[in-house]
């Protein structure tokens, strides 16, 4: 099941098994689409799915460092060792968060509703895995 969007729902859910005062890192695991899928929309310039994370992650990271989180590591997956047949991520990210109740305020930042767009158009696929740090 393809799961790229940030949902309130999703985030609902985290919320009632997080408690909002724990610090977490936030694991991101994601799989970008050859061409990015914008749908019907005319206003945006073509691209790879890399291209509009890029696109995406130029706002978004500004978002997560407005509620006091940061970029701890990223990098581009080589390969996975122990996972089902078929499955693959292209890139990874560790999210340094300082307490689970910063996350739904960079989510909800105008800033960043104006740009989610293009991380749905980007991903194939992706996970957001809180854990303890």
């Amino acid at each position: 099941m393809r799961t790229v969007e940030i949902t309130a729902d999703a985030l609902d859910a985290a919320n009632r098994i997080v408690p909002a005062d724990t610090p977490v890192m936030m694991i991101n695991l994601l799989r970008y689409r050859d061409q990015a899928d914008y749908g019907d929309r005319t206003d945006v310039t073509p691209c790879s799915g890399r291209e509009a994370y890029r696109r995406y992650a130029d706002v978004a990271l500004k978002c997560v460092e407005k509620v006091g989180a940061r970029v701890f590591w990223s990098g581009s997956v080589l390969g996975s060792v122990l996972c089902p047949d078929g499955e693959r991520w292209d890139d990874a990210l560790l999210v340094d968060i300082p307490s689970f109740a910063c996350s739904p305020q960079a989510f909800v930042d105008p800033e960043y509703q104006a740009v989610a767009f293009h991380r749905t158009a980007a991903l194939e696929d992706s996970r957001l895995i809180a854990t303890t740090r």
